[in-house]
């Protein structure tokens, strides 16, 4: 199965891309309003399930203060068999119970239901509330290149409470290791970043760090301390990213739900099968954390 993926400028005056499939409106209007896809897909005499809706009573969760782990259920329990799409729900397969406080957050997920003894799937959307960063390449060659957080799976979605209530890297884990965070609303500077000598006095190609963000969002969690882990990679130019960096961005597509692999103008790009089948199967689920930023020097 091919992939592709679109290069996008997210600001005139900033030269920075990303490698982000393209988001359909069509789509859009499905996803974010998060329609439940409840049709009965049995064709069989018997195996119907009528006016059964798979719901869990909202379509956001949020982390929340409380002892004890948040999880939800379905609204109408029945027997059969639970699922979550993209790698990173903590969903009990029988169930259908979702532990919020152990999934990945910042991310919208697809709950797939087969009733036992149907044919019958039914499917709906959710999102656990968060941030995330979108996987691209950003080029340092004329002006800062800027990150921006992703808020519950919206691209342009405002985030609540910035400077008001909302902080981010909480404790400094990413700041005092060079990796440049704005406290005050999560955008990262990779140009101050480089700057600042996480990739070596000269930057080394294909150099990359793991960082840990902690923040708050001052929304339904009330504050709820929130964690996110960003890997952030170094290249000269685009004839130095490696097969492994392509190979991650395969093994992803699909996994940011709500958008729509697209071409990329970058040639290499259009080889990149070499994941998608592991030993004659189908490649596993995407995994979309920690998100990936590549920079490149030129």
């Amino acid at each position: 199965m091919a992939f592709s993926y679109v290069l996008i400028s997210m600001n005139r005056t900033i030269n920075a891309y990303f490698l982000i499939p393209f988001f359909v409106l069509g789509l859009s209007v499905t996803i974010l309003s998060c329609k439940k896809d409840n049709s009965a897909g049995g064709n069989n005499p018997g195996t119907t399930t009528p006016g059964y809706q798979l719901t869990y009573g909202d379509s956001i969760f949020y982390l929340n203060n409380q002892t004890s782990d948040y999880v939800i259920l379905p609204e109408q329990p029945r027997q059969g068999q639970y699922s979550g799409f993209p790698e990173g729900i903590e969903i009990d397969p029988k169930t259908g119970e979702i532990n919020v406080s152990k999934s990945e957050t910042g991310l919208r997920y697809r709950v797939t239901f087969v009733p036992d003894g149907t044919t019958d799937t039914f499917n709906v959307m959710i999102v656990i509330s968060g941030i995330n960063y979108l996987d691209g390449f950003y080029r340092l060659n004329t002006a800062d290149s800027i990150a921006r957080p992703l808020y519950n799976a919206t691209i342009n979605k405002p985030i609540p409470g910035v400077n008001n209530g909302s902080s981010f890297d909480n404790g400094s884990n990413c700041n005092n290791a060079g990796c440049n965070v704005n406290i005050g609303d999560g955008t990262i500077n990779l140009a101050q970043t480089v700057r600042n000598g996480v990739f070596g006095p000269v930057p080394s190609n294909n150099d990359r760090h793991q960082f840990q963000m902690n923040y708050r969002i001052n929304d339904k969690s009330s504050e709820t301390s929130n964690t996110i882990q960003v890997k952030i990679y170094y290249f000269d130019s685009i004839n130095d990213v490696t097969q492994e960096v392509y190979d991650i961005i395969s093994s992803r597509q699909g996994a940011i739900l709500g958008f729509q692999p697209t071409p990329i103008p970058f040639e290499n790009f259009t080889e990149v099968n070499s994941i998608q089948q592991v030993n004659g199967s189908q490649k596993p689920t995407p995994k979309p954390r920690p998100p990936c930023i590549f920079i490149l020097g030129r």
